[in-house]
């Protein structure tokens, strides 16, 4: 049993490589997906629009942007420890207003695994 079981994690790893590339993402699908975004946020400066800045997201606590008006929830989240790492913008994206309850963005969140996963990879390129 131990010996099927070695075979088929070997299999499995070596036969189906774009499964590990889906947990890692794909920075230019990412970039795709981030024109949903992009009406009210810019990841390649450090300019806020209707959203603040996304460059150098990652690492940073929620509702500290410079410059940038959030609402008082989103304030409150930073506060209170929530930072922008992957699993945090996985939630975030998914369902904002479920994750920041009282969030002023409007946008209702990706359903879809594969582009949260990949607007991530999109972010993590653009450190400040």
């Amino acid at each position: 049993m131990r010996i099927a079981f070695v075979a088929l994690s070997f299999s499995a790893l070596f036969l189906c490589p774009a499964a590990s590339h889906a947990q890692e993402g794909d920075a230019d699908a990412g970039a795709t997906v981030f024109k949903k975004c992009a009406t009210c946020h810019v990841v390649d400066k450090d300019q806020n629009k209707v959203g603040p800045s996304l460059m150098g997201v990652i690492g940073r606590p929620a509702g500290t942007h410079a410059d940038f008006r959030y609402s008082p929830a989103m304030v409150e989240a930073g506060k209170n420890g929530l930072v922008w790492d992957e699993a945090t913008l996985h939630e975030y994206l998914r369902d904002p207003k479920a994750k920041v309850k009282g969030t002023k963005m409007v946008f209702p969140g990706l359903k879809k695994d594969e582009e949260i996963v990949n607007v991530i990879a999109y972010l993590k390129q653009h450190p400040k």
